[in-house]
């Protein structure tokens, strides 16, 4: 509270109580209050009853959001849910305004800042202390469509809580879903269905990247469908399989957060009581994400239309395409090293002499990976020497 705000609130007290200031040029004296001040406010309670702070408020804000607009951020914060950010109303309101005519009446599509302000007043904003500010991102994103797709299960439950997986499989550049299938277990051979039908469907890609998960890798000594069969199927189609690291900076970040979308989806639907049943609800959902869902990394337009308006689509025997970072098949010399450029000399080991390897380099860093997509390890270069060194083996 202001020591004005105080000393008013005192005049109001004694206002209220009927008591009267005998000296007025003592009592603003002792108090730092300007005689004028004391007069004004004094008429003011007199007039009103007591005193009580006034709204600072314009009587009229000329560039303030209209309420009927206000009305239809509300009523989309509810209707598009889950996919219900300012983003997502942003762009429905969009819509709205050319079908409308909101520019014939003077108004205009709120800015992102406006539509989350909004929300806020309405209590209908979530706060996300935690959540990383926009401003510390940093896209790792292949330049065409068909560089790499990468690949990923996720977990959810039928009807009867019986657990099964989703396979899904997106193409880096554009967000295209081009594979979303269900299956009972994360088995190689269910993998391979999916990446199969990406494949079959849209083009197999430059890379396909995936973690480190036995249907991936045939680590698991149980699984029937062979510890290879995974990246042969992958490498059988001209495409090169790597394997993420803790290291790699391209990891398989995107489809995992795909994962959530996909989820929140099906979570506002009755869950499936069946396979079948989930592979329709899966069908459905990627209609929706790839034709009618925006996406804010690819400029607010839906995967199909990036898709479809890339003017160079890439696939097998051509090295993905990136501004970020570049991919380098090598072959390791008699000497365990590797020439990464003129002035760059990696030590891969004795033991990958004579192997081709792939090296994919992002700024400082460099990650190197067997011929069947394994990591070997990582470092950071130092440009001011020629010989780098041994890597860090990959954990």
């Amino acid at each position: 509270m202001t020591r004005k705000r105080a000393i008013m609130q005192l005049m109001d007290a004694m206002f209220v109580a009927g008591a009267e200031v005998a000296n007025v040029a003592e009592w603003c004296r002792i108090n730092g209050v300007d005689r004028r001040t004391f007069y004004r406010h004094r008429a003011r309670a007199r007039v009103e009853g007591r005193w009580q702070p006034r709204s600072r408020r314009p009587r009229t804000t000329p560039h303030a959001t209209p309420e009927p607009v206000v009305a239809e951020i509300v009523r989309l914060r509810h209707a598009l849910a889950p996919d219900n950010g300012a983003d997502f109303i942003r762009d429905e309101l969009a819509e709205i305004a050319a079908v409308a005519g909101w520019a014939e009446r003077g108004w205009r599509v709120p800015a992102r800042a406006t539509i989350n302000r909004v929300l806020d007043r309405h209590g209908l904003l979530e706060p996300s202390p935690r959540k990383r500010p926009r401003s510390s991102w940093r896209r790792f994103v292949y330049a065409r469509p068909r560089d790499c797709y990468q690949i990923d299960a996720t977990e959810t439950a039928l009807a009867d809580g019986t657990r099964v997986v989703v396979f899904d499989v997106l193409d880096d550049c554009t967000r295209m879903l081009v594979a979303c299938q269900a299956a009972a277990s994360e088995t190689t051979a269910a993998a391979i269905d999916a990446v199969t039908a990406a494949f079959t469907e849209f083009g197999a890609p430059g890379i396909v990247l995936s973690d480190n998960g036995s249907a991936f890798t045939g680590r698991n000594r149980h699984d029937n469908a062979g510890p290879t069969r995974f990246a042969r199927t992958v490498t059988t189609a001209g495409t090169r399989l790597i394997h993420s690291s803790p290291y790699h900076p391209q990891t398989c970040g995107k489809v995992e957060r795909h994962h959530q979308t996909l989820k929140k989806w099906l979570n506002r639907r009755p869950a499936p009581a069946s396979l079948p049943e989930l592979q329709a609800l899966l069908d459905l959902y990627r209609d929706h994400y790839n034709t009618r869902r925006r996406h804010s990394a690819i400029g607010r337009v839906t995967p199909r239309h990036a898709w479809d308006h890339a003017p160079v689509h890439a696939g097998p025997g051509n090295l993905p395409v990136q501004t970020d970072a570049t991919v380098h098949e090598l072959k390791v010399s008699t000497q365990g090293i590797v020439n990464l450029g003129k002035q760059i000399r990696l030590r891969i080991g004795p033991e990958y002499v004579g192997q081709p390897i792939t090296v994919i380099r992002d700024g400082d860093r460099a990650t190197a990976y067997t011929s069947d997509g394994n990591p070997i390890g990582h470092l950071h270069i130092d440009h001011t020497k020629t010989y780098q060194g041994t890597l860090t083996p990959a954990a």
